[in-house]
C-alpha cells in the first residue's frame, strides 16, 4: 500500500507541476509561448508518462475523480478511496508548491494572474457562467472516465491505455480551457487554489462537486452497459 500511495503522490505531483507549470511559465512566454494547444498537450503528456511509469504500481489514477469513477465502475475498492484521495491532494499541493518556488523567481511574477487556478464567471478565461462551467466539468469528466474504463477493460487492446487516456485529457483541455481553465481533477484544482486564496478557494467547491459527479455517473453507466453486454454473450 505504501508503494501505491507513493506512486499516486508522485503522479499527481507530476501532473500539477507539468500541466499547471506549462500554463504558468510557458503559455505566454514572449515569442515562443505554447498557448492553449501546448498547455493541453502538457496535461496529456503528464498523464501519459505517469500512466506508463507509475500506473503499474498504483493504477495511475492521479485524480480523486478517477478513483471515484473506478470505484463506481467496480474496478477499485472503497476501502482505498480515502487514502488515495488524500495523497493525490498532497501531491497536487506539493506540485503547486514547487511551481510557486520556480515561478516566483521571475521579477514580475504575481498570483493575480491566477496561477492556473480554475474558475467560472469573471474568473473563467472566457467569462463563462457558473452553469456553463458546471455542465462542462461534469460532461468532460464523464467522458474522461468513459475513456479510462474502456481503455483499461480486459477486452481492450493491451498496452495502449496510457496513450488513449493521455490523448483524451489533451482533447478535454482543448475544449474546456476557455470555460474553466479545465479541472476534471479536484486535486489539480486544490493545489493552485491554496496559493491564490480568495476567489480561487471560494470557487473550489465546483471543481470538487462537478468532477466527482461526472466520474460517478460514468462509472455506474459503464458498469451497467458492460454488465448487459456480458449477459448477452
Amino acid at each position: 500500500m505504501l508503494a501505491k500511495l507513493s506512486a499516486e503522490f508522485l503522479g499527481t505531483f507530476w501532473l500539477v507541476l507539468g500541466g499547471c507549470g506549462s500554463a504558468v511559465i510557458a503559455a505566454a512566454f514572449p515569442g515562443v509561448g505554447i498557448g492553449l494547444l501546448g498547455v493541453s498537450f502538457a496535461f496529456g503528456l503528464t498523464v501519459l508518462t505517469g500512466a506508463y511509469s507509475l500506473g503499474p504500481i498504483s493504477g495511475g489514477h492521479f485524480n480523486p475523480a478517477v478513483s471515484v469513477g473506478l470505484w463506481a465502475g467496480g474496478r477499485f475498492p472503497a476501502a482505498q478511496l480515502v487514502p488515495y484521495i488524500a495523497v493525490q491532494v498532497l501531491g497536487a499541493v506539493a506540485g503547486a508548491g514547487v511551481l510557486y518556488l520556480i515561478a516566483s523567481g521571475q521579477a514580475n511574477f504575481s498570483l493575480a494572474g491566477g496561477f492556473a487556478s480554475n474558475g467560472y464567471a469573471e474568473h473563467s478565461p472566457g467569462q463563462y457562467s457558473l452553469a456553463a462551467a458546471l455542465v462542462s466539468e461534469v460532461v468532460m469528466t464523464f467522458m474522461f472516465l468513459i475513456v479510462i474504463l474502456g481503455a483499461t477493460h480486459r477486452r481492450a487492446p493491451a498496452g495502449f491505455a496510457g496513450l488513449a487516456i493521455g490523448l483524451a485529457l489533451t482533447l478535454i483541455h482543448l475544449i474546456s480551457i476557455p470555460v474553466t481553465n479545465t479541472s476534471v481533477n479536484p486535486a489539480r484544482s486544490t493545489g493552485p487554489a491554496l496559493f491564490v486564496g480568495g476567489w480561487a478557494l471560494q470557487q473550489l467547491w465546483l471543481f470538487w462537486l462537478a468532477p466527482m459527479l461526472g466520474a460517478a455517473i460514468a462509472g455506474f453507466t459503464h458498469r451497467a452497459i458492460l454488465g448487459n453486454l456480458e449477459e448477452t454473450r
